[in-house]
């Protein structure tokens, strides 16, 4: 399993984020075609080699026209929408702004429509974040791990005036965090960092156990007596054959008054939010009426949010809500080459360690839309690739 580990010794902001990625190997020109594609005005990003109290990192830095703009959660979502990214880069993208707004929102007491980001939502922060999610698809781990996070002490300036570290939603992003106790004074994460973190990672502690590929160091823009500096380290862990298991919250409503549009659209936006499964399914309720039951698996730190989505978007009056455990099977992600370009997916390790590989959607569907051609031919060219890798890997292993 080919896992990433966040090491947020000196805090984390997305300049760092992407400073990290792209040191760890993440290929600059990529992220750069995916930004020029926002129409952000003239944006570039730049990397230069720095030192962080002697120790080597790269500095990522935005350069842009000026600007006054400041934009609402629906001109980002526009951007993004209309972008040649691909699906899943979008998805993340997206699924990292709106957790932004949530918390914009709470911490302002409004809604995520009318929340007016200022910095986060300046040329340089979302080329950052848009960047990192560019970056993290193209670096193809299936998990990430996050040391506990310090977030500096002391006060920050931002729009709304002189407020304490942590930042109000640089706090309520971290709700559920492990939080690493500093002394510091100044501010080592950022909304932008924290947003990301709370939306990448799969688990946070101490450096899991791997054989490590790549390292790669982003430096913070401050100077502080200790390096600050966001390391990343990606390797391969060994794959346990059993099947994993872990517990879920389960959230379900019966619904007889919403629209189907509006069931589709409550749907999309919980997929894009980190629910880990959502699903719908035909019910007839009382008096004869046809009715919808929505279904949303989910992190227990996800639950409240996601409720707050469907209470949001559909008609129901409440949910029902249970913690259940669930088996997983050990999986890996993996790219095949097919005549008409990669294609990702996810591999399968079933007990007694048979490989069962599933393309990713999302890749298949953009192939066929752009090659006018069955999403069915697609799948089926991706299925034969891995079946072709995996007899050349067996050649090479005298299997």
């Amino acid at each position: 399993m080919r896992i990433a580990y966040l090491d947020c010794a000196s805090g984390v902001s997305g300049d760092m984020m992407l400073g990290a990625l792209i040191d760890a190997g993440v290929d600059l020109a990529a992220v750069q075609q995916g930004i020029n594609s926002l129409g952000l005005p003239s944006c570039r990003l730049v990397c230069t080699e720095v030192k962080k109290n002697a120790f080597r990192a790269l500095q990522l830095t935005v350069e842009h026209e000026p600007e006054q703009a400041h934009r609402h959660l629906h001109h980002i979502v526009s951007m993004i929408e209309g972008s040649a990214l691909s699906a899943p880069q979008r998805a993340l993208a997206l699924r990292i702004f709106r957790r932004l707004a949530d918390a914009e929102a709470k911490v302002h007491g409004t809604s995520v429509e009318n929340v007016h980001f200022h910095e986060v939502g300046a040329v340089d922060s979302i080329a950052d974040i848009v960047g990192s999610a560019i970056a993290w698809d193209l670096l193809a781990v299936e998990r990430v791990v996050c040391s506990p996070i310090p977030t500096g002490t002391g006060f920050v300036e931002i729009a709304h005036g002189r407020c304490a570290i942590p930042a109000p939603a640089t706090g309520e992003l971290l709700v559920g965090v492990p939080l690493a106790a500093s002394d510091v004074q100044g501010e080592l994460t950022t909304p932008t960092g924290a947003a990301l973190v709370s939306t990448l990672v799969d688990d946070f502690g101490s450096l899991p156990a791997l054989t490590i590929s790549a390292i790669g160091y982003g430096a913070g823009q401050a100077d502080f007596e200790h390096p600050n500096v966001l390391r990343l380290l990606v390797g391969d862990s060994p794959v346990e054959v059993a099947a994993a298991g872990d517990q879920v919250v389960l959230l379900e409503t019966n619904l007889d008054d919403s629209t189907g549009e509006a069931i589709g659209h409550c749907v999309g936006l919980l997929e894009e939010s980190g629910a880990l499964d959502v699903a719908t399914s035909a019910l007839q309720m009382k008096k004869g009426r046809p009715g919808t039951l929505l279904s949303v698996q989910c992190k227990p730190d996800d639950a409240d949010r996601l409720a707050h989505i469907v209470f949001r978007e559909t008609s129901t009056l409440g949910l029902r809500r249970s913690t259940i455990r669930r088996m997983v099977l050990p999986r890996q992600r993996v790219k095949v080459a097919t005549t008409w370009g990669d294609i990702a997916g996810i591999v399968a390790i079933l007990p007694g360690g048979t490989r069962r590989f599933s393309p990713e959607y999302a890749w298949c569907r953009e192939i066929a839309d752009k090659k006018s051609i069955p999403l069915a031919d697609v799948d089926a060219a991706a299925r034969r690739a891995f079946e072709k890798q995996m007899q050349d890997e067996d050649g090479q292993n005298g299997h």
